[in-house]
């Protein structure tokens, strides 16, 4: 049986049991007992998609207003003439054939992959390295694209990436917990916002089911979205 320690039971006993609006959610999670660390907030989307069909999936990547609080090492996988430019704008190792053999050998300690559709014959074939890893590119997530340079600035700097899972749900990281209130509830607001867009249009009923943040490591506190006439179809 997990045993949880004596500041989560502590928060447990102050988790919101009803749904809060967006303000009072995230000042009910800045309530909860500190850890020494400087926590991630997450945010979890429960969709209403069926994940087994592929015209259903959510999938890309999103700028938040206030950034993440936490950078990202990015390689860029490009055309010579790129090189200068990729690691102008933040890439810790850019190139073409050298770079993709030093990746298939297996070094991973990077976070985000961009490359140029041109290599994506060669990159391709990275698939059983990166794919497990969560790190292969894809137009979807707006890791393919000619502008490497411009994707490398906006993933360095802390653009996100997310994927639906089996289950249909989202998750993602909305910053820190040392943000302050308005910047995470710009963030928070600005991620369900981009979740309403992006809902695939064979997706029926209700689309955006929940919605929680928590914590790396506090209880969830579920956000209020209000009504909203496009959440049926």
């Amino acid at each position: 049986m997990l045993k949880r320690s004596k500041r989560y039971r502590a928060n447990i006993e102050k988790q919101p049991q009803a749904p809060l609006s967006l303000h009072d959610a995230v000042k009910a999670l800045k309530q909860f007992s500190a850890l020494k660390f400087d926590q991630t907030v997450d945010i979890v989307c429960k969709l209403g998609i069926d994940a087994n069909q592929a015209d259903q999936a959510v999938r890309g990547s999103v700028s938040l207003p206030k950034g993440t609080g936490k950078t990202k090492k990015v390689i860029a996988f490009c055309m010579d003439g790129d090189v200068a430019a990729a690691k102008a704008a933040g890439a810790i190792e850019a190139g073409g054939d050298e770079l993709i053999d030093k990746v298939n050998k297996g070094w991973l300690d990077f976070d985000v992959a961009i490359s140029h559709p041109a290599l994506m014959g060669k990159v391709g074939k990275l698939g059983r390295v990166l794919g497990p890893q969560g790190k292969m590119p894809s137009p979807k997530s707006g890791t393919v694209t000619q502008d490497v340079a411009g994707a490398v600035k906006e993933f360095a700097a802390g653009k996100i990436e997310y994927r639906n899972d089996k289950g249909g749900n989202i998750h993602a990281p909305v910053g820190k917990m040392s943000f302050s209130p308005a910047d995470l509830e710009a963030n928070i607001q600005a991620f369900i916002d981009h979740m309403r867009r992006v809902r695939p249009q064979t997706a029926k009923g209700q689309y955006l089911q929940r919605v929680c943040i928590s914590g790396t490591m506090t209880p969830s506190v579920t956000i209020d979205t209000g009504a909203h006439t496009d959440e049926e179809a």
